[in-house]
């Protein structure tokens, strides 16, 4: 028992000391609504044309994000800046590149919105859902009540979004002291933290808890006109400052950054170390530094299972 107790002290206290901490093994989420929201999210009857769904824009299968440089929603129409994960982001202190929403439960009304993504309102998507024996029976079962409101049919696509979460990466089994990094990734992780990405990469979602300028050293795409903070704030001085996005299976969510320009983990440390940190990774640097971002895969969401 006292072995046992020193082995938890350790791993407590490596886990404390360290500037990423793992993604918890047990979440708070009403199952009940999350799979009526995973529904709902794969849905194209929320779209003006039921061309889009929540899925077009965030594979969840595959990383959370969008393969294209911009999205594509009604009538082709396309969005103006890169589509981030959804995966984890009920770890993000702020939704949207900008921050704009406090939290997913503001997000979500963005694209239903957007007349470039769903293009919808919330009479309309009443209207349709409530046509719909299946949903009806179902939202009565979670919901009760004879109809089906638009604040119920956000609500249980937010629990969806909320039960998204990868658990069980490598790095986060290190972290937990229940195996070792290959030597390539351990340097990977050191050089992280010694260039100094760790300042903005960090905490739970290694990522998504600060905003940030792109271009700190040297100015990254001044000409260019994507929803930045200062878009929000108003500042001038926010130009080019984003929400800090997650490194969690950022193996799998390239192209890279608000305006998709970076094709490869690669090219995307290239750019930032250049502009970001100020200095010129070596090959090998930025080898074990690729080691080491592909360590932050995490398992598949347990919601994407159930049927």
């Amino acid at each position: 028992m006292k072995k046992l107790f020193l082995l938890h002290f350790i791993i407590f206290n490596l886990c404390a000391i360290e500037p990423i901490s793992p993604i918890p093994l047990d979440i708070e989420v009403d199952h009940a609504k999350a799979n009526l929201g995973k529904k709902l999210f794969f849905d194209t009857l929320f779209s003006r044309d039921n061309s889009t769904s929540c899925f077009s824009c965030h594979d969840v299968y595959d990383g959370g994000a969008d393969a294209k440089i911009v999205s594509i929603g009604v009538e082709d129409k396309k969005g103006n800046i890169q589509s981030p994960t959804v995966l984890n982001s009920r770890y993000n202190f702020r939704q949207f590149w900008n921050g704009r929403a406090r939290d997913l439960g503001e997000q979500i009304h963005g694209p239903i919105h957007n007349p470039v993504e769903h293009d919808m309102d919330a009479k309309t998507i009443e209207a349709r859902i409530n046509e719909m024996v299946e949903y009806r029976e179902m939202f009565s079962e979670v919901y009760g009540g004879a109809s089906i409101t638009y604040e119920q049919v956000m609500d249980a696509i937010v629990e969806f979004e909320n039960a998204l979460v990868t658990p069980n990466a490598k790095f986060d089994k290190f972290l937990r002291g229940e195996l070792e990094l290959d030597k390539d990734e351990k340097e990977g992780y050191v050089l992280f933290k010694k260039n100094g990405c760790i300042t903005c990469h960090n905490g739970i979602n290694i990522g998504g808890n600060s905003f940030q300028k792109m271009g700190t050293f040297m100015e990254y795409n001044e000409e260019s006109d994507y929803p930045d903070r200062s878009k929000i704030t108003t500042n001038p001085e926010h130009k080019n400052v984003f929400k800090v996005p997650t490194l969690r299976n950022i193996s799998k969510t390239a192209p890279y950054f608000h305006d998709g320009s970076a094709k490869t983990l690669k090219e995307a440390l290239g750019v930032m170390s250049k502009h970001n940190l100020g200095i010129i990774l070596k090959e090998h640097e930025v080898e074990d530094m690729v080691a080491f971002l592909k360590t932050l895969d995490g398992e598949m969401p347990k919601i994407l299972d159930i049927k």
